[in-house]
């Protein structure tokens, strides 16, 4: 007969941003440790609230099935006396196996012993194992209480551990399971039994608890926008707040709140940014895509006394917004070119000098790279002074309040200023992507700071020995990094990537002797993020391999290289003939040494002589398909040099007895991989 498996650790709140990755653990740990155990389940789901952890598995056998085991032991030589006894070696391992010595069975030139294992009761395991699964959680932070030595992310207070309707016994820092649960904190009183884990979901609820995470979302998503409808807006739903909210309540009910028409005076941002961050409330917006004196909030209850909670929230934001009155009413006393100044007092990192410097940089090196871009239609004054503004708000009263606003407050100041379109946007857009699935920055002002104040960020870390290991990325180097090669695969601007780090690397006085080596480990810092946002794009890892491999000098350039040969790969014939003649290639030249000219009077093989004809042809015609960046179309003469190499492996000895005739052949194959390897190293393709 098959039973289910409850177990529920209850605890103080957790920090709702630890929650997905904790229940995801609770799941994954849970079927690991079962399937470890030989132990067959149908099915499992973690369950989660701010005050619960819990875990259902569906379907398990009441005993452990039986099993033949074969352990393999050490050779029948060494195992067997030339008389026939047993060494000490073999009598040894029967003994730690369990199995009498004369039942090893001889196998494959080795003893091996072989016995049955299983057949426990699955309830005398699962103490073990539920205890395994305590220990094995982890947590961005945890903490001690009492004078035990035990941590964990909160104090527990109650465990439930239930094998159908038996209680699992298990103690957890001093707390001892049982089959008794929590209901909600304000709405229900005392412990209640669960008599067996299929009534769980079903009695927490009528404890007022949604302990699913799923269901509370939906469930909130659709009272916010139902009630915004109603108040006659539409609500704007974040997803991080929205999972956020999820893990901050046990019985959701959303409710209308309002705040006084005058905070509308303020930028909409001003407004939003302590809604969202601060009280993780919800804006809404009219029809017109005007923001609404109304916010929506999710309280952790039903809905009695609904305006008393409404009055209480709407205290709150009142006082958050008029304090953003009185920051932005200060801070537009003066414009924001006058903070410039108070920058040099701000620290940019140590030995570095201070923001303003950095500033400094910005204007040199956004400058260089629309130089070296070839970007006639920038205004040179006004990316100037886009870059010496960029960080003017961090000074403002308003950013050191809520510095979320960093780059948004700089551009409504700078509107409010009268600097121009581009400089404006730039403030606000140079900050971007500020996270993963965030916009790119759409103006040409806003890119080229964007990527000199990344460079600058990225070089300087460097610089100073601090290079990203591991998980450790406290200077968020890798995110800076694949916004520099998003924004050029977005732009197409066609630059030198190695040319950009050593200006920055000049501006930042590196010491000319560490320049080489540092240029290394930042080329490979970068590649790193080509490759995973190549994977993202689709590309298998092969084909990336191959489009790294034939470098990454140009950015933009190395994104339609690679959707060229993704969209080649799809020609399965030609892309194997291709792969399959140039790995040819790439595999005799290693036996090279040195570098030779071609002689075309030395070739003695009409295959060669052809071989060399295709390639100069080729060549020929592939000139402006290269300035043109017409990638496909080069792999496609790549591709037609695919029967001449193989005509030419099939009918000549490359590694002639005569040294000059085998150095011209290596240096004819030297001059195909060279062309073939323009758009991407095709010998890295692994054939399916």
């Amino acid at each position: 007969m098959k039973k289910d498996l409850l177990f529920e650790i209850g605890l103080e709140e957790v920090p709702a941003k630890f929650m997905p990755d904790v229940l995801r653990q609770m799941e994954e740990l849970t079927k690991n440790a079962l399937t470890e155990a030989f132990i067959p389940f149908e099915s499992i789901k973690a369950y989660g609230t701010p005050r619960r952890l819990a875990v259902l598995a569906g379907g398990l056998a009441e005993e452990q099935p039986k099993r033949t085991v074969e352990n393999k032991g050490p050779s029948i030589k060494i195992a067997y006396e030339a008389d026939g006894n047993l060494t000490k070696a073999a009598a040894g391992f029967a003994r730690g196996q369990g199995v009498d010595p004369a039942n090893l069975v001889q196998k494959d030139g080795y003893v091996y012993a072989v016995k049955e294992e299983g057949g426990q009761k699955v309830s005398s395991l699962l103490p073990q194992l539920l205890q395994g699964v305590v220990n094995s959680l982890n947590f961005p932070k945890t903490m001690r209480w009492s004078d035990l030595d035990f941590r964990f992310v909160r104090p527990i207070h109650w465990l439930v551990a239930l094998f159908g309707s038996e209680v699992i016994p298990l103690e957890v820092a001093r707390v001892t399971s049982s089959n008794k649960t929590r209901g909600h904190r304000f709405l229900s009183k005392g412990e209640h039994v669960v008599n067996q884990p299929a009534d769980y979901l079903d009695l927490l609820r009528s404890l007022y608890v949604l302990a699913d995470p799923d269901e509370r979302r939906a469930i909130i998503k659709r009272q916010v926008e139902e009630l915004a409808v109603k108040e006659g807006g539409q609500a704007s739903i974040d997803e991080e707040l929205l999972e956020e909210v999820v893990y901050l309540v046990e019985y959701p009910t959303a409710l209308c709140g309002r705040f006084d028409e005058e905070f509308l005076s303020l930028p909409k941002e001003a407004i939003i940014t302590p809604m969202r961050e601060h009280q993780r409330y919800f804006p809404v917006f009219g029809k017109q895509g005007e923001l609404l004196p109304m916010f929506i909030t999710v309280r952790n209850g039903g809905d009695f006394n609904l305006p008393v909670v409404a009055a209480g929230n709407e205290r709150v934001l009142r006082a958050r917004l008029s304090d953003a009155a009185f920051f932005f009413n200060e801070d537009r006393k003066q414009p924001l070119s006058a903070r410039l100044e108070k920058l040099k007092t701000v620290v940019f990192q140590e030995g570095l000098g201070s923001i303003y410097d950095k500033a400094q940089r910005l204007r040199k090196l956004a400058a260089f790279i629309a130089g070296a871009a070839k970007l006639e239609d920038v205004d040179g004054k006004e990316l100037d002074r886009a870059a010496e503004l960029a960080k003017a708000d961090l000074v403002t009263g308003m950013v050191c309040e809520f510095t979320e606003l960093q780059g948004v407050m700089g551009r409504e100041y700078a509107k409010l200023d009268g600097e121009a379109a581009s400089v404006s946007e730039a403030i606000f857009e140079h900050y971007l992507p500020r996270f993963a699935g965030d916009i790119l920055p759409a103006g040409a002002c806003g890119r080229l700071v964007g990527i000199a104040d990344k460079i600058d960020n990225i070089v300087a870390t460097f610089s100073r020995g601090f290079i990203p290991t591991g998980s450790q990325d406290p200077y968020a180097l890798r995110r800076q990094a694949l916004g520099v090669v998003a924004i050029l695969a977005d732009s197409g601007y066609r630059l030198s990537l190695p040319a950009i780090l050593a200006e920055s690397m000049y501006l930042l006085s590196v010491a000319p002797d560490k320049r080489e080596e540092l240029t290394g480990q930042l080329i490979e810092f970068f590649k790193l993020r080509l490759k995973n946002l190549l994977t993202e794009e689709g590309l298998r890892y092969d084909q990336v391999d191959a489009v790294l491999a034939a470098g990454i000098d140009d950015v933009a350039e190395t994104f339609k290289r690679a959707q060229a040969l993704k969209t080649f790969a799809a020609s399965a014939e030609k892309m194997g003939l291709a792969v399959q003649a140039f790995t040819r290639v790439s595999n005799i030249l290693k036996q090279a040494k040195g570098q030779h000219v071609v002689k075309p009077t030395l070739f003695a093989e009409q295959e060669e002589k052809e071989l060399y004809a295709s390639l100069s042809a080729v060549q020929e015609k592939s000139k402006n398909l290269l300035i043109q960046g017409e990638y496909l179309a080069l792999l496609g003469c790549v591709s037609d040099l695919a029967a001449p190499v193989n005509g030419f492996f099939d009918a000549v000895m490359v590694m002639a007895p005569q040294e000059d005739i085998k150095n011209n052949r290596l240096a004819l194959l030297a001059q195909v991989a060279a062309f073939a390897t323009t758009v991407a190293d095709l010998s890295k393709i692994v054939e399916e």
